[in-house]
């Protein structure tokens, strides 16, 4: 898959430029779409010199004519996965190349498009309440394009706290309104009771129980008691001192708090999508 890194290494000409050579060209131009009436052509462009306008040294084909056809809409271009994503059904048969124009007008363009750059985060929630708060803060972040050049994409798996309801389960506030008692409101809470909440629940259980006899079930997405990450992974946990990277039977995850912010949030994903292409680089330099 050729995709520029960033649309302002991408010039588009009007004119022919395979008799510019030796010429002046701007110097962070790395690829060169010509639009003519007869349609497009790109190049790769290798340059040489210092300053503002370098010497064009050579123009090595990419595509023309009827390999390259433009998207109709115009996209964030600083949201890659969508132009990947969006550029895939338009490749089929002499179709190769998909040039994009972004809201702000500037160009670029995806050959060969595929989704095997793009790396796979999956969000492990707990719900109810409805909506889980970190699955739908990562919803409105991927519509805002926040996260768009990081070539990423995202799934979801819900552990849902509906399948524990039942006569003495406890479960930790009654926000969550499931049935059964509430560990934060309730007073009659029963003698061999079943707890679902995590370590810090339990801690609250035997203090304000501490006769009772009880059976827990861990709901902590760090605890692998309920659900086993298959791939990178975002959590949260109510404990701030978790927070931060983790890995869990050897896949990387971040970790934010409960109520983390989406700026909290933000900055999770990008620090667990550095160490994904740190653990990348380092398995390549060990081949």
């Amino acid at each position: 898959m050729i995709f520029p890194a960033d649309y302002k290494s991408v010039g588009v000409t009007r004119t022919d430029p395979t008799g510019r050579i030796g010429r002046p060209i701007y110097f962070t131009t790395e690829y060169l779409i010509v639009e003519l009436p007869t349609g497009y052509t790109i190049y790769r462009v290798k340059s040489e010199g210092e300053g503002l306008l370098k010497k064009l040294v050579s123009l090595e084909f990419i595509a023309k004519g009827k390999q390259i056809k433009k998207f109709e809409e115009k996209l964030d271009s600083h949201d890659r996965t969508r132009l990947i994503e969006s550029a895939i059904p338009l490749c089929r048969g002499n179709v190769n190349t998909v040039i994009f124009e972004g809201m702000d007008r500037h160009i670029t363009f995806v050959q060969y498009p595929s989704l095997h750059e793009v790396v796979e985060i999956e969000i492990i929630d707990i719900a109810p309440p409805e909506p889980p708060w970190l699955a739908f803060a990562i919803q409105r972040l991927v519509r805002s394009g926040i996260l768009g050049e990081l070539n990423i994409r995202f799934t979801t798996k819900l552990i849902d706290l509906r399948q524990f309801e039942g006569e003495k389960m406890v479960f930790p506030c009654y926000a969550s309104e499931l049935k059964g008692k509430y560990l934060d409101t309730d007073t009659d809470i029963e003698d061999n009771s079943t707890l679902v909440g995590c370590d810090i629940s339990k801690q609250i259980f035997e203090l304000r129980f501490p006769n009772f006899t009880y059976k827990h079930i861990n709901m902590c997405p760090l605890k692998t008691e309920l659900y086993m990450p298959t791939k990178p992974f975002i959590t949260r946990c109510c404990q701030s001192k978790k927070s931060g990277m983790v890995n869990l039977n050897g896949i990387d995850g971040a970790v934010v708090h409960w109520g983390a912010s989406e700026y909290d949030i933000v900055d999770a994903i990008r620090m667990l999508v550095k160490v994904l292409k740190g653990n990348k680089e380092n398995n390549k330099d060990n081949k």
